[in-house]
């Protein structure tokens, strides 16, 4: 007899501990999903999008574009166009924006003048990353070469690739 009480007390806690394993495993799948809308975001995940409006409250104009590699956001805050980027698995990959030329560091627009002579810079963003580090690439333009460099948070200016 107390061998029967000992089985049924242990498939008690095995069909337990498997039923509360499917219900994590069904929140999680949930948090997740992939919601299909109205309002542009199609393909964007429960999580980034819950992410996004929290970390962002007052963004305006906002698009969504969803990569094999990322979820982007774009959108306007505080009259600043900016992109947000979140991984496949709704981790914050990091935060873009167009800035001017002079907002690069002192060493690395003298790197740039002496490195790419007779080169203008057409575009340059800031990359904000996951890890507080921040990166500019420039788009560096010369007749008919046009190419991006790295400005690295030390400011050194590496080659990053051909656009044209």
């Amino acid at each position: 007899m107390l061998c029967k009480l000992k089985i049924k007390t242990t498939m008690k806690r095995i069909f337990v501990t498997i039923a509360i394993a499917a219900l994590f495993t069904a929140n999680v799948f949930a948090a997740n999903r992939v919601i299909k809308t109205e309002d542009g975001t199609e393909g964007v995940s429960f999580t980034v999008i819950n992410k996004f409006n929290n970390e962002f409250v007052r963004a305006e104009n906002v698009t969504w574009k969803v990569t094999p590699n990322f979820q982007k956001a774009t959108f306007t805050l505080d009259n600043v166009k900016m992109s947000a980027f979140y991984n496949l698995q709704g981790e914050y990959m990091g935060l873009t924006q167009n800035v001017q030329f002079k907002a690069l560091p002192a060493k690395a627009k003298a790197e740039i003048g002496r490195k790419y002579e007779g080169y203008l810079a057409k575009e340059v963003i800031k990359l904000d990353a996951d890890d507080n580090t921040t990166i500019f690439f420039v788009d560096l333009k010369k007749d008919n070469d046009e190419l991006l460099v790295r400005v690295t948070p030390a400011a050194g200016v590496y080659f990053f690739q051909q656009v044209k």
